[in-house]
């Protein structure tokens, strides 16, 4: 694909695709007239890249992280510091701190939804749901 159909597929600018090719992020192959020609794979690959920079991960140690993402797994780390470790072991228990959290989240609006069309199945309108639960709570 070329790198607009992966723009589009993965909603990161064309820009931001050449920067992480750039980075070695991302590998593409030229055609003939010189169109850049992404695999399929880099679609996911892309999103991996986006949510790892999204959780503070700087592209030289995304770059790393990489074949992990890969089968077969060839990893290799030739400059796995201390304090390399250290930051991905940071990082990491960040990303799960999120991830509760969005748990949470995700478990309350599913309750409120549950509650919310249990009301409509009834025939209720959204608003007068919302009435009704609203005075529930001042009576209560």
């Amino acid at each position: 694909m070329r790198i607009g159909e992966l723009s589009e597929r993965t909603d990161t600018s064309r820009r931001l695709l050449r920067y992480y090719e750039e980075q070695q992020l991302i590998v593409s192959t030229r055609s003939p007239n010189g169109y850049r020609e992404y695999d399929e794979r880099f679609v996911d690959r892309v999103m991996q890249i986006r949510g790892l920079l999204d959780a503070g991960l700087p592209t030289r140690i995304i770059k790393q992280i990489l074949p992990c993402l890969d089968k077969p797994r060839t990893i290799h780390f030739p400059d796995a510091t201390p304090e390399m470790l250290a930051t991905l072991t940071l990082e990491r228990d960040r990303m799960t701190e999120r991830i509760n959290c969005l748990i949470r989240n995700r478990d309350s609006v599913a309750e409120y939804l549950d509650a919310v069309s249990g009301g409509l199945a009834d025939g209720a309108r959204p608003d007068a749901v919302m009435a009704g639960s609203r005075a529930d709570l001042k009576s209560a």
